[in-house]
């Protein structure tokens, strides 16, 4: 069951599915609640399209648009078109300015497993420098070829020291 229900405080319009099932219902806009029992029942159905429907034909009478309203289609088919794009994607970007291939070349990078700072940081640990144990110096290189700023790098190599993953000894680093 549902109802076409209208709060007394601003006038809203909504669903109320099944008022029977709950002692109080709350207005979608003001938030002022309401006990069920005493919410006016402007449409009831067992149908939804068909509470929607009326919950529409109100709203534009409110407004004065009754004779528009009559000529529009279904609620429930102007619904089930807004799963339609009116624009593509490639539309919408070259319209905003967008080059919509280099969009798309950047979004199948991202998805192609792109490494995060900590991630370049960690690997920076594991492979930079001559010697097995890479200097601080080294794993900033290392990073900031990367695209990891220097500073970035510096502070998540003491996170990971203090975390306990990786340690320092000598001015040399390695993972735990």
């Amino acid at each position: 069951m549902y109802a076409v229900v209208g709060c007394t405080n601003c006038s809203m319009l909504w669903l109320l599915s099944d008022p029977r099932e709950s002692n109080t219902a709350q207005c979608p806009r003001c938030g002022r609640t309401h006990q069920t029992t005493k919410l006016k029942r402007l449409y009831e159905s067992d149908d939804r399209s068909a509470a929607q429907q009326a919950r529409s034909a109100l709203l534009a009478k409110k407004q004065g648009q009754s004779a528009t309203f009559a000529d529009v289609d279904n609620v429930a088919d102007l619904e089930a078109r807004t799963d339609q794009p009116v624009v593509d994607d490639r539309e919408y970007l070259e319209a905003a300015g967008l080059d919509a291939d280099a969009v798309a070349a950047a979004g199948d990078q991202s998805a192609s497993g792109s490494q995060s700072r900590d991630e370049i940081v960690r690997e920076a640990v594991e492979s930079a420098g001559g010697d097995d144990r890479p200097t601080e110096a080294e794993i900033v290189d290392y990073a900031s070829q990367r695209g990891v700023p220097a500073e970035k790098a510096s502070e998540l190599l003491r996170k990971l020291c203090r975390r306990g993953e990786a340690s320092e000894s000598g001015g040399r680093y390695r993972l735990l």
